[in-house]
């Protein structure tokens, strides 16, 4: 297998993970608050490698279709249905967030999960979400959340390593769903603990994937000397540290 892209999800796709903060908790409140139900028809913008799209059809028997910018992901979201035997109720597709591949009004709930602090212009994509969605629908995000005003060298730093572009505050990102049409907004705030973060990544992602990513890791810091260079250069200032007393998550709900 040749060297993965070094880079936050370059690399993601290479050991077929991807996280979000809460893990299947924060899933399972989010898709509640959105008032998920069988026979809803889904979208899950930004997918990763197929988790929560796979979750969604299997357990409220939804049709879902899952977007991502990478087409890595796509193909491995792709086996994963497979693997779960859903491959007849998901739908993936490579796609662009700020430029969605669908007419207007045709899902009852679009979702996204750790993908709107990665884009450039969150506002296009929200309004995108929202021209898909029908009339009484619901669109709902976790994002990650400053609870704490940050060091200025962790802001740097979370861009560098993850490429980021901006993290808000919870006001900040409910002003942009009032600001894309949306209305009944809730938010939900909450901090994060590294060792239940950890456990929750670990039931998330299943055993199975979650150790063949750490092997994968742990081959690629033996074999490639591009890799630990990349290693040393994501090494992380002191107040990464204590990163979770500044950063929490939020999940976020509002309705056509």
């Amino acid at each position: 297998m040749k060297e993965p892209k070094f880079s936050y999800f370059g690399l993601q796709a290479y050991w077929g993970a991807t996280k979000h903060y809460g893990g299947l908790k924060a899933t399972e409140e989010l898709i509640r608050l959105c008032h998920s139900s069988e026979g809803k028809y889904v979208l899950d913008v930004g997918c990763g490698v197929g988790i929560t799209p796979c979750y969604i059809a299997k357990k409220y028997n939804c049709k879902v279709v899952g977007i991502d910018i990478s087409e890595e992901m796509i193909n491995l979201s792709k086996e994963r249905a497979k693997r779960n035997g859903v491959e007849n109720k998901v739908e993936f597709k490579v796609a662009d967030a700020q430029k969605l591949p669908f007419n207007d009004g045709i899902f009852d709930i679009v979702i996204g999960e750790s993908v709107l602090a990665f884009l450039e212009d969150k506002q296009k994509a929200i309004k995108e979400c929202v021209r898909v969605l029908k009339p009484g629908g619901y669109i709902g995000f976790n994002e990650a959340t400053w609870i704490k005003t940050p060091p200025r060298e962790l802001i740097e730093y979370l861009s560098r390593v993850t490429g980021a572009k901006e993290i808000l505050i919870s006001d900040g990102w409910k002003k942009l769903l009032a600001d894309s049409g949306l209305k009944e907004i809730k938010a939900r705030i909450y901090k994060v603990n590294k060792i239940k973060q950890f456990f929750d990544e670990l039931l998330a992602i299943g055993f199975r994937d979650f150790m063949s990513g750490w092997w994968k890791f742990i081959s690629l810091c033996i074999k490639s000397s591009a890799f630990r260079k990349y290693l040393k250069e994501c090494s992380p200032p002191k107040s990464a540290w204590k990163m979770f007393d500044y950063i929490g998550y939020g999940i976020y709900v509002g309705k056509k």
